[in-house]
């Protein structure tokens, strides 16, 4: 194997390489980027020709509202393409905030055109009489703007909602934006074709405020999943049954959820027996955390935090000494060196410990062990760590 072999083998094993899913994701939701940005390209170069030739100062004020939505494209697929990339070492959850951030960003724009579409609008109704005459070019291409940039917007948000990407539904949703202004634009050259020049800037006032609490609405989105609210109580519920009905898990507490664009991270808290191995309750956590990647497919990750007892009540164990303290007071209560004692389980149960000792094959005959034993539960009468303690012997090969 060459070295350049081994080395890309470690670089993958270290951070893997994005699931094919999420690279058709990326792919499609490039796709339906660039669309837009070719369709806004032709508008905008549209518009600024018939808007001179026609004089229209509105057409004229939409197509740099056009072409501000190709700069928002370009940020779109720069993010996007970010979004895609496999987690590293800085990001071990990947990249997929970035998408939330130009969510934001994006709502915040779509908040600011339709303060701009405000602010115009004001200026028409206070100058209304100085505004100069369109001709009927500009109506049809106020109209086949208005076409295209619908069409866009639904071709867009049903992409987008498909992929579950806030970020590409906020684009989506700028585009319709776009296409509302312009029909503010139709509106007003039809009002001042037909004599009614108050019409384009009441229109847009209206339009404008819709515009507004659409960026608003996307910007409060995307900073909820900044500050990592949760999913809705239906949501967690759903998650919740699924973790409770795992084989080996007696209870459930703590079930907490965030989102990373549009996929969930979850943490759990399941109690199990708490007299069974480890390895055993590791085996219980991993089949509640498998369950629900699979029947969730909007869940990223699951974090599932294994219990002996309930720690929303109480978490009196950690007050409790640890191992090696126990087995030195062990030690004393079965008078003998740890040597002599093969292993020891360790139950930490409540404000108490419950022991299991194993002592070497041939270490005692049966009176002996019995002496033993009943040192033992003499000893427990007042001792103040121990609730209980099991002594076992080894059973000798045959």
């Amino acid at each position: 194997m060459s070295r350049e072999t081994r080395t890309r083998q470690m670089a993958e094993t270290r951070h893997p390489p994005a699931p094919t899913a999420d690279i058709a994701r990326f792919e499609e939701g490039q796709r339906i980027t660039w669309v837009s940005v070719v369709v806004n390209i032709v508008l905008t170069a549209m518009q600024l020709v018939v808007g001179f030739i026609a004089h229209s100062q509105s057409l004229i004020a939409d197509a740099m509202h056009t072409l501000s939505d190709i700069l928002a494209d370009a940020f779109v697929l720069f993010a996007n393409r970010k979004g895609a990339e496999a987690a590293d070492a800085d990001h071990p959850y990947g990249h997929g905030r970035f998408e939330t951030a130009a969510s934001l960003v994006l709502g915040l724009l779509l908040a600011g055109t339709g303060a701009g579409i405000l602010i115009s609008a004001a200026g028409r109704l206070q100058d209304i009489g100085s505004l100069p005459p369109v001709g009927v070019a500009a109506m049809w291409a106020a109209l086949v703007t208005l076409a295209a940039k619908e069409g866009l917007f639904r071709y867009m948000l049903a992409t987008a909602e498909r992929l579950r990407s806030p970020m590409l539904v906020a684009n989506a949703w700028h585009a319709r934006a776009d296409a509302l202004s312009s029909l503010v634009v139709a509106a007003g050259i039809a009002g001042a074709l037909l004599g009614f020049n108050f019409a384009d800037a009441v229109a847009a006032i209206i339009v404008g405020a819709m515009i507004v609490r659409a960026g608003f609405k996307f910007a409060w989105a995307a900073i909820r999943e900044l500050i990592d609210t949760g999913l809705s109580s239906e949501e967690v519920a759903a998650i919740g049954r699924t973790i409770a009905a795992t084989p080996g898990v007696l209870g459930m507490h703590e079930l907490r959820t965030r989102r990373m664009a549009h996929q969930v991270l979850v943490d759990a808290h399941v109690q199990v027996n708490p007299r069974i191995s480890v390895s055993e309750g590791h085996r219980v956590a991993e089949s509640a955390r498998q369950r629900v990647l699979e029947s969730h497919p909007e869940v990223l990750d699951v974090l599932v935090h294994v219990d002996a007892e309930n720690d929303l009540l109480a978490n009196a164990a950690v007050k409790l000494p640890d191992r090696a303290e126990l087995l030195a007071h062990l030690c004393r209560m079965l008078d003998t060196e740890p040597a002599d004692i093969e292993s020891t389980i360790l139950h930490y149960l409540g404000t108490r410990v419950e022991a299991e000792v194993f002592l070497p094959a041939g270490r005692a005959d049966d009176v002996g062990l019995a002496a033993i034993r009943q040192r033992v539960d003499h000893a427990l009468l007042d001792d103040p760590w121990f609730a209980a303690i099991r002594v076992h012997q080894r059973i000798a090969p045959i």
